[in-house]
């Protein structure tokens, strides 16, 4: 293997690839990027074996097609270090990996190509077009309530939910649940529910951007693909089955106020300085056209205040895991929040005055 390439070329897909690779691994090849070279086509590949991700790009020159791993992080780092629009050629010599740029030279170790895990092509049973917009605004809505290692392990990813002509992505660690849902054009006979893993997901929303250009996923019985534009991604899923969304989402509130959603959030922030680290806990006093927000903390400290927002109905006490709220408020993207509220005891819910695309639970804490 021996090729020349810029240095932007290599960067970005090696950037991206090797946020997949994991510093510590069991088997010592996962830590190295897999670089295969084809006619004038490169192709970048970094796994963990739950995740992989494959990246393309364009040789200037190629006098030897190959293949050949080579230590992921080692090569973004020198090639992060290197000049702008330096050219790198790249190739093995004696069993060795040789990148040669203006009068560096770096030697790299490599490992057998044959040791490089590759993640089983299963059949992909259904493919669905996505626009990369729609799938990055779903994700981005609902991927801060997935937990993070929970031993019910089928809570530690998002689930990906696709019925004729709609997307929907839930996630939930147990006190918090966030739902988004979009029309997509797509028929499916049955719908399908997946479990992405929770790696997988914040890689994949890695790969896509605003635009209206479509992802194509290929969805198996134990993985699901995607591909988008020089990437291509996969990943295992969540053997498991998911709760059941609809019978969490509170529908007997009575109880409705809006208020500004971003001084709201400003107002549960300064209050959360003074609740206690380890429950995060703040009152909410909810009283005619007012909304009082109070903390205190073991060591007898207290923040208190008030915010105006529309309601009007009976006054009411509830506590709430404070992180939990100024979260939702964060990624809801109106400038006003309704909240739902029935007694406190009862989940709250968080949406768009007159509800949108997304909806948001979070259970009550007794303070």
């Amino acid at each position: 293997m021996k090729f020349s390439i810029s240095r932007e070329a290599l960067l970005r897909p090696l950037t991206l690839v090797a946020g997949v690779v994991e510093r510590r691994q069991t088997l010592p090849v996962l830590s190295n990027v897999l670089i295969q070279v084809e006619g004038d086509q490169v192709s970048l590949t970094g796994t963990d074996l739950e995740v992989e991700l494959v990246g393309r790009t364009v040789a200037s020159q190629v006098d030897q097609a190959g293949s050949a791993t080579v230590p992921a992080r080692k090569l973004m780092d020198i090639c992060k270090s290197l000049p702008d629009q330096s050219d790198i050629q790249l190739g093995v010599e004696e069993g060795r990996a040789v990148l040669r740029s203006g009068r560096s030279r770096f030697t790299l170790s490599t490992l057998p190509v044959a040791e490089f895990p590759n993640i089983e092509d299963a059949d992909g049973s259904q493919e669905i077009s996505v626009p990369r917009g729609t799938l990055k605004h779903l994700i981005e809505a609902t991927s801060f309530a997935m937990a993070q290692q929970d031993v019910r392990y089928y809570l530690n990813g998002m689930l990906l939910e696709i019925q004729s002509n709609l997307l929907r992505t839930v996630a939930t660690d147990g006190h918090r649940l966030a739902m988004c849902s979009r029309p997509i054009e797509v028929s499916v006979s049955q719908s399908q529910k997946l479990i992405v893993p929770r790696k997988g997901i914040l890689e994949l929303s890695r790969l896509l951007d605003d635009s209206d250009e479509p992802v194509s996923l290929t969805l198996g019985s134990s993985h699901v693909r995607a591909h988008t534009g020089d990437f291509t991604f996969t990943s295992k899923l969540i053997d498991g089955k998911f709760p059941d969304y609809e019978r969490v989402v509170p529908r007997n509130g009575d109880k409705v106020l809006i208020a500004e959603r971003a001084e709201l959030r400003q107002v549960l922030s300064r209050t959360a300085i003074l609740s206690n680290e380890k429950y995060r806990g703040v009152r909410l006093y909810l009283e005619e056209n007012n909304l009082k927000v109070m903390a205190n903390n073991p060591e007898q400290e207290e923040a208190e205040e008030n915010i105006a927002v529309e309601y009007n109905g009976g006054a009411m006490e509830v506590g709430f895991n404070v992180g939990y709220l100024v979260d939702v408020l964060t990624v809801l993207n109106e400038d006003r929040v309704q909240i739902t509220l029935a007694d406190p005891n009862s989940s709250a819910l968080l949406e768009e005055p007159g509800g949108g695309d997304a909806l948001y639970v979070v259970m009550p804490m007794r303070l």
